[in-house]
């Protein structure tokens, strides 16, 4: 990757989340201003590892760790306060230097307590095969309410005290009826003690609060180089991904101008991260899954356990079909393509070219899920590789097999591959010239 070269540019998953863009965003923020992030809120677990220290991000941008690059939360970010807040003092206690190199958006919307509970209450009472598998979070409650307009509430709010606690009261009022009422839920709110509570979170984020669109338009009238960070992954899109088993907020590049605020032809250059297999956390269709003990043995030397909650992601094969709809959905110029050491020492490693549905191959990934559920994966089975890489600093120093690999990824997804990571630590990334 020609990192010179790159103008403002937009960092994009192209699976199911968790694909290592964490790591890719700090790794890249060394050559830009500004970072934004640009979509979905405390369910997002972005991980960065610097000399074995290990950092796990949910809000605060990637850009974070350092500390001369501005660091944006945008508009289009759900923030809880209390998840912020806590990442704040946590980063603090570990002497990572947070003053204005922080900036939250005005405009962003607020989880709230009783979007929490309403995720729980919502996800219990349904029956188990139309289980989403949501972190409990309270970002999808959070973005209905923003569509809904009168019940959300933004960060500017807080500043607007007798209003916010008019406002809250009646809100509160209507969900203590509602969990009481379709949940059996028998702990109601105090409307009262919320708004004081977090009318003090306003007053401790108070410093960082600004309008960062007018921010990002003067860094693009300066030539300030700014970097999107998107959260989860393509398949999880609102509108695009396995719907209903998605998330609740834009996850492909297209959401990053109005996420943060700036006209699309702002944005030059868009790189999208994959894993070397696929993984998959909670309910929804997959048709690449591997059974144990495949699968364990992936999941164990990947650590693959979620970021946020913790839970065993389900892992399985590449599917190329499925990124390469995400690639041509997001017009990816650049891949990166992350835990190819986790691959290592298995016999063979295999690529899912395409679907085959009924006895037809399909042209593109399909909407249903209920086609996903019956979908058979084609497969191309290629030699695996029995060297740890985990060590190795050049991508001309990695075995045939795994070059071999990386390269049938590139024909495949139609997009050139120019880094690729064996490993968790900031060195374990090499730099690939495409068709190497």
């Amino acid at each position: 990757m020609n990192v010179e070269a790159l103008d403002n540019t937009c960092v994009v998953g192209l699976q199911w989340g968790d694909e290592g863009k964490g790591k890719i965003v700090d790794l890249l923020t060394e050559h830009f201003d500004v970072v934004v992030r640009f979509a979905g809120g405390a369910n997002a677990g972005h991980t960065v590892q610097i000399g074995g220290e290990r950092f796990a991000l949910h809000l605060l941008p990637s850009g974070i760790l350092r500390p001369e690059v501005t660091c944006l939360i945008g508009p289009g970010v759900v923030v809880d306060l209390e998840v912020l807040l806590a990442e704040l003092d946590g980063l603090r206690r570990r002497n990572i230097r947070i003053d204005r190199n922080l900036l939250i958006s005005n405009r962003a919307h607020l989880v709230m307590p009783y979007h929490k509970k309403q995720d729980r209450l919502a996800e219990a009472r349904a029956d188990a095969g139309l289980r989403i598998g949501t972190t409990a979070k309270g970002i999808g409650p959070c973005y209905a309410d923003r569509m809904l307009r009168f019940p959300s509430f933004r960060v500017c709010d807080l500043y607007h005290p007798e209003t916010f606690r008019r406002r809250l009261a009646g809100v509160v009022a209507d969900r203590n009826t509602v969990f009481a009422t379709l949940y059996g839920d028998t702990e109601p709110f105090d409307a009262e003690a919320m708004a004081s509570e977090w009318l003090a979170y306003g007053e401790r984020i108070a410093p960082y609060v600004a309008d960062t669109t007018l921010i990002l338009h003067q860094a693009l009238e300066a030539g300030r180089r700014i970097l999107f960070e998107g959260a989860q992954g393509s398949l999880l899109d609102v509108n695009h991904g396995t719907f209903p088993f998605v998330t609740s907020s834009v996850c492909l590049a297209g959401g990053a101008a109005a996420g943060a605020g700036v006209p699309p032809a702002a944005i030059r250059s868009y790189v999208g991260v994959i894993k070397a297999y696929t993984t998959r956390v909670g309910g929804g269709p997959f048709p690449t899954e591997l059974p144990d003990p495949l699968a364990q043995t992936i999941r164990e030397r990947g650590h693959e356990y979620g970021t946020t909650t913790g839970r065993p992601r389900r892992c399985g094969w590449f599917d190329a079909f499925a990124v390469r709809y995400a690639v041509r959905l997001s017009g990816i110029t650049e891949l990166a393509v992350m835990h190819l050491d986790t691959l290592g020492t298995l016999p063979e490693v295999g690529i899912c070219t395409g679907y085959r549905y009924r006895g037809s191959l399909l042209p593109i990934f399909p909407a249903e899920v209920e086609v996903l559920a019956e979908v058979e994966p084609v497969y191309e089975m290629l030699p695996g590789w029995s060297e740890e890489v985990g060590s190795v600093r050049s991508y001309a120093e990695l075995p045939a097999a795994a070059r071999r690999y990386v390269s049938r990824l590139e024909d495949l997804l139609e997009a050139p591959i120019t880094l690729v990571s064996v490993g968790a630590d900031r060195e374990a990334t090499l730099h690939r010239r495409p068709g190497e």
